[in-house]
């Protein structure tokens, strides 16, 4: 191993006080970089930076590891090697990933953009028309500077918030996003971060507000590289149906807890986003007195520095304790997706009866209790599930549900990919899209339903070789 260069280490002043995150590599207003890492399991650890001496990080309290380079600069590429290991790996909270999850990491000067939306303050949820957007597949170029010369038609239209699908670095070429491994990175799909960053401040400039659909019930399979750093990120104190339970309240708990609440404030902060959807909030697991989604409104709230944000979740059990106010035992979010409104809505436009549409019958009344009271299943029993479904939610006001007929699940869902405008006719399809739009909840579009795209949307993943070959040998004994 090359001799390191201890030289570099030396800090003039409290890197804490220096540093926007609790890890990661961070660019300091006078020169150098400071890179920090939670790394309990390990005895040293080095960070190797391109074109520079490997250096070894000084322990710190509690696992951590920190390191002052001044040689080091935005743009320059580094790994973290553990223990003198075989294998350098990137950083847990890698601000851009250029060669994917498995290569090294850059680093990301926040500063280095320009923004022009100092007056923007964001939109209260009485005037948001959503619009589900995937970058991906948004464009034939999947970018997000191609996706930028399209806001001034989703403007005209009358949309003015865009929920972007999840965006964190993942494995392969094309992906949802739901598997994202890099929760600090912005694929490197999509371009690079002052992409994204340049298509919030346009949005911004056309008066729509932007919101990020985060993963934080679970890391993809391919490319997660957090176990090298600690255990403790994963708990299999419960069951996961998407995989290993992120562990909020287990022994060493604290750590993890600050990794992902730190993400929620990132977005916000860094990226001047105006919320977060909660990918699967039933999947997150915390049985302490301060609820982990309670923690990522506050920090929402906190980052935004006064600007109005909004905290959106997908709970399909339908508890209406996540959007009551901490005063009154709730997690503070602003509104969850109403799945019921969906499920009748089908079933009025197709006659569809099997699976999770067995409970509905499609009939104006539930239409019309949908819009009166947000969910329909409020605590009564669910034949499809063989249990109760849903809580009380009469005292919460109609903004507090996002309605929509279309979203990438359901889509996907249908085996087809075929959307719903496909699947029933002309007349009932602009009448139910009518009632959608006047409804007193949260309107939601998914890509191209305002003009009935023909293009199907399935599910689409690419995963890797050992990935693929688990998945077809599973699928051959099922």
């Amino acid at each position: 191993m090359t001799a390191l260069n201890l030289s570099i280490l030396k800090h003039p002043a409290s890197p804490e006080a220096l540093r926007r995150l609790p890890i990661g590599a961070e660019p300091q207003s006078g020169g150098g970089v400071h890179f920090r890492l939670w790394a309990p399991r390990c005895r040293e650890v080095v960070v190797e930076i391109e074109g520079l001496e490997p250096a070894m990080l000084q322990s710190e309290p509690d696992g951590y590891f920190s390191a002052w380079s001044q040689l080091a600069r935005a743009g320059m590429r580094y790994l973290f090697r553990l223990d003198q290991g075989e294998t350098a790996l990137p950083d847990p909270a890698s601000r851009f990933q250029p060669e994917g999850p498995h290569g090294p990491s850059e680093i990301i000067d926040p500063e280095d953009f320009a923004w022009t939306d100092g007056a923007w303050r964001g939109l209260p949820r009485e005037r948001l028309v959503i619009y589900e957007m995937h970058i991906g597949t948004f464009t034939p170029e999947g970018s997000w500077d191609a996706a930028l010369r399209e806001l001034a038609a989703l403007a005209e239209l009358g949309i003015t918030c865009l929920e972007i699908m999840p965006v964190a670095e993942f494995s392969g070429r094309f992906g949802w996003g739901y598997d994202g491994v890099d929760l600090f990175a912005p694929t490197h799909l999509y371009g690079e971060p002052v992409d994204f960053r340049r298509f919030v401040d346009s949005a911004h400039a056309l008066g729509i507000a932007v919101i990020l659909d985060v993963v934080y019930d679970h890391v993809g399979p391919e490319g997660n590289h957090l176990k090298s750093f600690s255990g403790a990120y994963f708990t299999d104190h419960y069951d996961n149906q998407w995989g290993e339970a992120i562990n909020f309240d287990g022994l060493d708990s604290g750590p993890t807890r600050e990794f992902f609440v730190a993400n929620a404030g990132y977005w916000i902060d860094e990226y001047h986003l105006d919320g977060l959807r909660l990918d699967a909030t039933q999947q997150i697991f915390d049985r302490s007195e301060d609820h982990f989604l309670a923690a990522v409104v506050r920090q929402v709230r906190s980052a935004g520095r006064g600007r109005t944000t909004f905290v959106v979740g997908e709970n399909e059990p339908q508890q209406a304790q996540l959007v009551r106010p901490a005063e009154r035992g709730g997690y503070g979010l602003d509104a969850l997706w109403n799945d019921d409104f969906h499920h009748s809505a089908t079933v009025a436009l197709t006659g569809r009866h099997e699976a999770y549409y067995s409970d509905y019958f499609g009939q104006p009344r539930e239409l019309v209790a949908a819009a009166k009271h947000g969910f329909l299943y409020q605590g009564q029993r669910y034949q499809w599930q063989q249990k109760p479904r849903g809580t009380p939610a009469f005292d919460l006001p109609a903004e507090c549900f996002v309605v929509f007929l279309q979203n990438h699940d359901q889509i996907a869902n249908s085996g087809t990919g075929e959307r719903c405008h496909a699947l029933t006719s002309p007349g009932r399809f602009r009448a139910m899209t009518a009632y959608l739009s006047l409804m007193p909840g949260i309107p939601m579009l998914f890509q191209g339903q305002e003009f009935a795209a023909s293009t199907p949307f399935f599910y689409f993943a690419d995963p890797g070789k050992e990935l693929s070959q688990t998945s077809a040998r599973g699928v051959a004994a099922s």
